[in-house]
C-alpha cells in the first residue's frame, strides 16, 4: 500500500496546486450565497475526484492491472498520458498572457455570482472530473494505483489519500474566509489575481514535470 501512495503523491499536489479550482473556491465564497456555495463547491470536487479515479481504476483492471499484458498495456497508456500532457504543458506555456496584458476570464467565472450550492457543487464536479487538463492528472493517479499491485481495499486508501490531498488546494481558500474573516476579502482577492496571471505558467511546470514522471514510468513498466 506505501507504494500505491508514493505513487499518487506527485498527481495529488499537481492537482491540488491546479489554479482554476482554488480561483473557482474564491468565487464561490464571495457570491451571495457564499458560505453555502464554498462548501457544496468542495463536495462537488471530492465527489468528481472519487468518480474519475474510480473509473479509471475499474477500467485498468483493478488489482488484476499488475500482471502479464495488463501491466504492459498500462505503462504504454501512461506513455500515452504523459505525451499529451507535454502538449498541454506547451499549450499552456505559448498562451501565458504577456506582460501588462490582463489573462481573459473563462465564461463559467461571470456567472458564479447566480449560482446556488447545487450549482456550485456541479462546478466542483466538472472541474475535477471533466476538465481535461485535471482528469490527465487524476487518469495518471489511478493508473498508479492500479500497476502497483496491491489489493482492492489497499487502492481504495491510496485513492482516499490521493483525494485528499488534491484537495487541500481548493480547500485552503475556504479556510482562510473561516479562520481569517476579517482579512478574508483582501487575502483571497490578492490571491485570485496571483492565480489568474500565473495560471499558464503553473499549469505548463505541472504538466511538464507529471509527463516526465508518466513517460519514465511507463517506459519503465
Amino acid at each position: 500500500m506505501e507504494h500505491a501512495i508514493g505513487q499518487v503523491l506527485t498527481f495529488a499536489v499537481g492537482v491540488s496546486l491546479s489554479p482554476f479550482p482554488i480561483i473557482g473556491m474564491v468565487l464561490m465564497l464571495t457570491t451571495p450565497r457564499g458560505r453555502a456555495n464554498g462548501p457544496a463547491f468542495l463536495v462537488g470536487w471530492v465527489v468528481g475526484l472519487v468518480l474519475a479515479g474510480t473509473v479509471v481504476l475499474l477500467v485498468a483492471g483493478g488489482a488484476d492491472a499488475a500482471s502479464g499484458d495488463s501491466s504492459d498495456g498500462v505503462s504504454w497508456v501512461k506513455v500515452g498520458l504523459g505525451v499529451l500532457l507535454l502538449g498541454v504543458a506547451a499549450r499552456q506555456w505559448r498562451g501565458r498572457p504577456r506582460a501588462g496584458v490582463e489573462p481573459q476570464e473563462p465564461a463559467w467565472m461571470k456567472a458564479v455570482d447566480a449560482f446556488d450550492p447545487a450549482k456550485a457543487a456541479g462546478l466542483g464536479v466538472l472541474l475535477s472530473a471533466v476538465n481535461p487538463k485535471n482528469l490527465l492528472l487524476v487518469a495518471g493517479a489511478a493508473l498508479a494505483i492500479a500497476q502497483a499491485g496491491v489489493s482492492s481495499g489497499d487502492q481504495a486508501v491510496a485513492l482516499a489519500v490521493f483525494v485528499v490531498i488534491a484537495t487541500i488546494g481548493p480547500a485552503l481558500p475556504l479556510a482562510i474566509s473561516l479562520l481569517k474573516p476579517s482579512k478574508s476579502e483582501r487575502l483571497l482577492g490578492e490571491l485570485k489575481e496571483w492565480m489568474m496571471r500565473s495560471n499558464a505558467a503553473i499549469m505548463a511546470v505541472i504538466c511538464l514535470l507529471i509527463a516526465a514522471k508518466l513517460i519514465g514510468d511507463g517506459i519503465s513498466g
